[in-house]
C-alpha cells in the first residue's frame, strides 16, 4: 500500500530532482549524465574479498548519483527506478559481455535481497524493481533478459552501516541460499547478479557463493555469474585507474548511505 501511494503521490506532487533538487523534473539533464552518461567500467573493492565476482559499476557512489540512489531507495522516489534502470542495464551489457555468443538465451538478473524487514521499513524492494526497469530496457533493445529472483536470506543479518569489510563478509557469511525450486532456473541463459550499489563486494560476493552452492542436476549449463551494479564507492574505481578501460575519479570514498539489507 505504501509503495502505491507514493507512486500516485508522485503523479500529482510537484517534483524535483532527485540528484541536485532542480524543480519540475525527477531527474534533471546533467545529473542523468552523471549516473548513466559514461560506459560502465569494472571495478574492485580494496580489499578484495575472495570469490567476488567480476563487477560493472556505472557511476562512481558519489554526489547526485548517491542523492538519486538515496532518493529511490530511502525516500521512496519511485519514478527514479527507471534511469536508474538504464545505469544498470548499461553495467548489466558490461558484465555479460564475455557471454555475448550465448545467442537467444536470456540474461538472468538475480537482484541481490534485501532483508523483509528492510522491505517493510522501505515500502518497496529498490533492487528488484531497479533490475525490472533494467530488463525491460534490454529486451526492448534485442537483448533478452528476465529478473529471477531466486535469493532469500535464510537467517538474520546486522545493519551493514557502520561495518567495516571484514565485519560486512562475516555477517553475511552463509545469510543467503536459493529459493526451493530456483535452482531449475540458473541454467537457462547467463547469470548477472545485480545491486544498487557496491561498498566493500560482501554481498555480492556472498550471493555468489549462494548460488554456486546449488550446481547440481538442475544447473546443467550455469556458470560463475558476473556482477552489475548502479555505482561503486569511488576508491574501486581508482584502484584499477591503471589497468585499462577504467574511470579516474578523483577523491576517496564520500558519506557512504545507511545499508540496510
Amino acid at each position: 500500500m505504501r509503495g502505491w501511494w507514493r507512486e500516485i503521490a508522485g503523479l500529482v506532487l510537484p517534483v524535483a530532482c532527485g540528484g541536485c533538487g532542480s524543480p519540475r523534473t525527477p531527474l534533471c539533464a546533467p545529473c542523468a549524465r552523471m549516473l548513466h552518461g559514461e560506459p560502465a567500467r569494472r571495478v574492485r573493492p580494496s580489499p578484495e574479498p575472495p570469490g567476488l565476482p567480476a563487477v560493472h559499476a556505472a557511476a562512481p557512489y558519489e554526489g547526485a548519483v548517491r542523492a538519486v540512489l538515496l532518493a529511490h531507495k530511502e525516500r521512496g522516489a519511485l519514478g527514479l527506478a527507471g534511469p536508474l534502470g538504464t545505469a544498470l542495464a548499461g553495467a548489466v551489457r558490461a558484465a555479460a559481455e564475455p557471454c555475448a555468443a550465448a545467442g537467444a538465451r536470456p540474461l538472468l538478473l538475480v537482484p541481490v535481497p534485501s532483508s523483509r524487514r528492510a522491505v517493510r521499513a522501505r515500502g518497496h524492494d529498490p533492487t528488484r524493481r531497479i533490475a525490472l526497469a533494467a530488463a525491460a530496457l534490454l529486451r526492448r533493445s534485442g537483448r533478452p533478459a528476465r529478473v529471477l529472483p531466486v535469493l532469500r536470506q535464510c537467517r538474520e543479518v546486522a545493519d551493514q552501516s557502520g561495518l567495516g569489510a571484514r565485519a560486512r563478509s562475516a555477517n553475511l557469511r552463509g545469510a543467503l541460499e536459493v529459493v526451493p525450486g530456483g535452482e531449475r532456473l540458473l541454467g537457462q541463459g547467463p547469470v548477472v547478479l545485480v545491486d544498487d550499489l557496491m561498498t566493500t563486494g560482501a554481498s555480492l560476493t556472498e550471493a555468489a557463493r549462494a548460488l554456486s552452492a546449488v550446481h547440481g542436476p538442475f544447473t546443467e549449463g550455469f556458470t560463475r555469474p558476473a556482477a552489475a551494479v548502479v555505482a561503486s564507492v569511488p576508491r574501486s574505481f581508482e584502484i584499477n585507474r591503471n589497468s585499462g578501460g577504467t574511470r579516474n575519479v578523483a577523491g576517496g570514498e564520500r558519506g557512504k548511505a545507511p545499508l540496510r539489507r
